[in-house]
C-alpha cells in the first residue's frame, strides 16, 4: 500500500468532524478543549435556537443545573462560584436574544396608545 493509499483509507476510518459538544463530567469541549459552552458552540446554540430563545435557556438550565453536580462531584473545592457558573451557561444569552430585551412602558405611553 502506497503513502497515497494509507491516506485515504485513514480518512475513511477517520470519525466525522466532531461538533462542540460537551465532555461530561469534565464540561469542557470535545473539540477545542475549552470549557464549554465554548464560543463556536454558543454560536451554533444561538443559530439552532433562534427561534425559539426560550427553549434555549430551558436547555442551558439543566446543562447548569448537571454541571453544577458534576463538576462538584468532581472537586467540591473547585467547582467555581455560582455567579461565575451563571454567567457560563446563562449569562451569554441574554446579552445576544432579543427575547429578553425588555422596553418600559410609561403610564403615558399606555394612554397615548388607547386614545
Amino acid at each position: 500500500m502506497t503513502g497515497q493509499q494509507r491516506r485515504l483509507a485513514a480518512n475513511r476510518l477517520a470519525p466525522a468532524e466532531v461538533e462542540h459538544l460537551s465532555m461530561r463530567p469534565l464540561w469542557l469541549c470535545r473539540r477545542c478543549g475549552q470549557p464549554w459552552p465554548c464560543g463556536a458552540a454558543k454560536l451554533a446554540l444561538l443559530a439552532e435556537y433562534r427561534e425559539v430563545p426560550v427553549s434555549l435557556f430551558l436547555y442551558l438550565a439543566g446543562c447548569l443545573h448537571d454541571a453544577i453536580d458534576d463538576l462538584h462531584r468532581l472537586n467540591p473545592s473547585v467547582t467555581g462560584s455560582a455567579g461565575d457558573m451563571f454567567d457560563r451557561f446563562l449569562g451569554w444569552p441574554a446579552r445576544h436574544t432579543h427575547a429578553y430585551r425588555v422596553s418600559t412602558t410609561t403610564a403615558a405611553s399606555i394612554e397615548e396608545a388607547s386614545s
